[in-house]
């Protein structure tokens, strides 16, 4: 099996590879010009400012506040203690003005590592599970993966915005409607390819991160708990809320907006209907078969993270 870095630098690669391809017909139908290495330079101008813009469309976009150690001992101590068990630079710590209750965390590397919660996971989580969900944090960046999550995210919302603007207003600004609608096209098919990629790339990362919790302490049964009452916390929020989160859902521990359908899935495991998972709940599921229906698969190919069940099986079979 490729080793999680291998597999998000070659995605990287991919989508260096995409964005030429779209400079290169972008400047033929306009420029009707332009060398080798001249797009290729292009590109990589292109790579370079996602590389020094993403963190700060990430901290705009999630409304971040960083904190000090006096505004919330109790967090900071937390973070403090497991980067020392992690053996990474202290990152720092972020409160995200959000009602949805998550925890994310991104960076240009690990040496700019920021890790973050919402105002909601606060109130909702115990102190094992909170250390849980950012053990989960922290191993993204001990696994050097919030920097190429952080470059492929950025692309879709380019190529997005850049599909719409040629396919419903270049048209009308330009007599070359033939060659706008062409890039138009060009850039949906690229949205959509370059979205695919982030998906699986966020998928896999996430069941590493999950494991890196583990090893890092925490019991698997303090995260399966705290992705229990996440997406209950998620199924909760009005519609309106939970549109906060489009576009950026690949940051987040799990995606809040299949939180009613998690809740569904996930009670089966609450055998007590205590509105958590422990060691008991969590061992049956591992001696459970899961099998996925076809349009729970194809949900999955089209989500952020891997299928809840699935993912908590996973962690059912780690230990601490």
């Amino acid at each position: 099996m490729w080793s999680l870095q291998l597999r998000m630098w070659f995605l990287v690669t991919l989508l260096f590879g995409i964005i030429y391809a779209l400079i290169v017909v972008v400047g033929k139908a306009f420029l009707h010009t332009g060398t080798f290495s001249f797009y290729l330079i292009l590109s990589l101008v292109m790579m370079l400012i996602q590389y020094m813009m993403g963190p700060k469309i990430v901290e705009w976009s999630m409304r971040v506040k960083y904190i000090k150690r006096q505004d919330n001992p109790r967090l900071f101590q937390m973070v403090e203690a497991l980067s020392m068990r992690a053996n990474i630079p202290m990152p720092r710590i972020g409160i995200a003005q959000m009602d949805i209750p998550n925890a994310f965390a991104f960076g240009r590397s690990i040496k700019d590592g920021r890790v973050c919660v919402t105002e909601g996971i606060v109130r909702l989580l115990d102190d094992e599970e909170l250390k849980a969900v950012l053990g989960h944090e922290l191993s993204h960046l001990k696994n050097r993966d919030v920097l190429t999550i952080t470059l492929l995210s950025v692309i879709p919302m380019v190529m997005y915005h850049i599909a719409w603007q040629f396919l419903f207003y270049g048209r009308r600004r330009d007599s070359r409607g033939g060659n706008t609608l062409l890039i138009g096209l060009a850039a949906f098919l690229f949205y959509f390819i370059t979205n695919l990629l982030v998906l699986y790339a966020s998928r896999i990362r996430e069941y590493f991160a999950d494991r890196g919790s583990v090893l890092l302490g925490n019991q698997p049964k303090a995260l399966a708990s705290s992705l229990y009452k996440l997406a209950y916390g998620s199924a909760r929020l009005k519609p309106e809320a939970l549109k906060q989160s489009e576009g950026l859902k690949a940051f987040f521990i799990n995606d809040p907006s299949r939180g009613r359908k998690e809740v569904l899935e996930l009670s089966q495991l609450d055998l007590d209907k205590n509105g958590s998972i422990d060691s008991s709940e969590l061992e049956l599921l591992r001696k459970s078969d899961i099998r996925l229906g076809i349009g729970d698969r194809m949900m999955e190919l089209l989500s952020t993270h891997p299928n809840m069940l699935k993912r908590i099986k996973k962690l059912s079979q780690y230990r601490a």
